[in-house]
């Protein structure tokens, strides 16, 4: 009499891991960001660049960089701390407060252009708003990420985009930086990673 084969227990599956921009695309895609912010700005006049932490710092830095380099014009960058801004306080721990820099000037009566990493469902950017309002009253706001990934849950848009990436809600978009992580990548993780 034949027996059935051993019933194999299946390996818990790991969730895929795909890399949508390597580190020269993360460099092509913030040249291409600043091109389109002195564009849409008539050369950057008045214009100020506020990272929001932890990658928009680094990613508005280097955005100044690169068009100090394009045109030879300084462009102020500053730091907006939205910790207590954010709607989810009560439900997640949160992180140290950090400290809000101004760049020189203010932002009073001048073009902000807010700056982050990755815009998901929105929240983030209305914690920036609402933290920008208390700081001052800049002439019009814009918004700047390297990643849009969908799914908003508050009407908002992005000014400049570097990369749209469709993801399930489920994906998980992730992006390092030399100046925070050691490398420069985004990797999309999730069961099925396209």
């Amino acid at each position: 009499m034949a027996y059935p084969p051993a019933a194999r227990s299946s390996p818990a599956r790991q969730p895929s891991v795909k890399v949508i921009l390597t580190a020269a695309d993360v460099s092509r895609v913030v040249d291409r960001i600043a091109h389109q912010i002195l564009e849409k700005t008539q050369g950057a006049a008045d214009t100020v660049l506020l990272g929001v932490p932890t990658r928009g710092v680094p990613l508005a830095r280097r955005l100044a960089a690169r068009i100090s380099t394009f045109e030879g014009l300084d462009v102020p960058v500053g730091v907006l701390d939205i910790t207590l801004y954010r709607d989810d306080l009560r439900r997640h721990a949160t992180r140290a407060v950090g400290p809000t820099q101004l760049p020189p000037g203010g932002i009073d009566g001048r073009r902000v252009v807010l700056v982050d990493d990755v815009l998901f469902s929105g929240r983030t950017v209305r914690a920036a708003l609402d933290a920008l309002s208390d700081i001052g009253r800049p002439a019009s706001v814009q918004l700047a990420v390297l990643v849009d990934r969908g799914h908003r849950q508050l009407p908002i848009r992005a000014d400049y985009v570097g990369k749209n990436i469709p993801t399930a809600l489920a994906e998980n978009v992730r992006v390092t930086l030399a100046e925070t992580d050691g490398e420069d990548e985004v990797r999309l993780y999730g069961e099925d990673a396209r």
